[in-house]
């Protein structure tokens, strides 16, 4: 059944992604109007959500924050499917990168660098790093239950010399890589929900109190590696600034948990600012009623 749905799939994700960008976005205003007009697509979860982390804004104003969230959604899936094909040049004149000379500047000390970003913007085209670093590339994911369009992901991120690893194999692939001498760029995305039972801190997060991800924290400190946080904004539409915001080369001399604590309020300063570029249709609230005594 897997083989199927893929076979069935793949030649239309393929078709979207020769189309040119002109008839894409096109295509994008339609899918906007079924998404959101028409079948409502996680909306309750989306209105539900902003209305949580902006208590005070109105009804009309919550809508219009919703409204632009879901056309940027339609734009970055069907920029997704345009990573299949896509060329070096183009996807370089869409995603610029600033002051990567901070990346550069690690990798003449030969040191390896953990990349935190998060949901917002564009984050999947930002495998065009590898187009510019010596580094090798890996992204931390959770693995697809369809193992056909699994291997088409991870053969998308091969031709940007960057591979995807679990989070069960990223501590084993990076321990390896670091006693090997490779030098390495690891992608987090870590601003989605932990499960809390798993959890090792709570915090705020855009003002309410839930489960944060540490494993990035832990890993700097673990293998000894810089922490780098990297925004991602929309230009326009499909264009998009990455830029290197904070470099914490020695993640080693901070306080526990405190890498963490500087990351969140690095994505929240972007959140705040265009809330309708970050990834709404997650449950990341869910655990905010059962705070554990020792984080109320």
């Amino acid at each position: 059944m897997q083989l199927l749905v893929y076979i069935i799939i793949y030649p239309l994700l393929w078709l979207v992604s020769i189309l040119p960008f002109r008839i894409l976005y096109i295509l994008s205003d339609t899918l906007y109007f079924i998404l959101y007009t028409v079948s409502g697509y996680r909306k309750k979860i989306v209105i539900t959500n902003l209305k949580l982390v902006f208590p005070e804004k109105s009804k009309k104003e919550i809508e219009i924050i919703a409204k632009g969230f879901y056309k940027h959604f339609c734009d970055i899936t069907l920029e997704a499917f345009k990573s299949l094909t896509i060329s070096k040049k183009t996807i370089d004149k869409r995603f610029v990168f600033k002051n990567l000379d901070k990346i550069k500047d690690l990798e003449l000390k030969n040191k390896s660098v953990l990349l935190m970003t998060s949901h917002y913007a564009n984050w999947e085209w930002s495998i065009a790093i590898q187009n510019h670093v010596g580094h090798e590339g890996y992204a931390i994911y959770k693995r697809l239950k369809n193992k056909h369009f699994d291997k088409l992901v991870r053969r998308i991120r091969a031709r940007y010399n960057a591979y995807l690893i679990t989070t069960k194999e990223t501590i084993p692939t990076l321990r390896r890589l670091k006693k090997e001498g490779q030098l390495f760029i690891a992608g987090f995305a870590a601003d989605q929900s932990p499960k809390a039972h798993k959890a090792h801190y709570w915090r705020e997060f855009l003002g309410i109190k839930v489960p944060v991800i540490t494993g990035p924290e832990m890993i700097a400190n673990t293998l000894d590696v810089p922490a780098v946080f990297f925004r991602i904004d929309k230009v326009k539409r499909g264009y998009y600034v990455a830029t290197i915001e904070d470099v914490i080369e020695f993640p080693k001399e901070l306080k526990e948990f405190e890498l963490t604590d500087r990351y969140i309020a690095f994505i929240e300063k972007q959140i705040y600012e265009k809330p309708e570029h970050y990834l709404w249709t997650h449950k990341r609230w869910k655990h905010k009623d059962n705070v554990p005594k020792e984080f109320q």
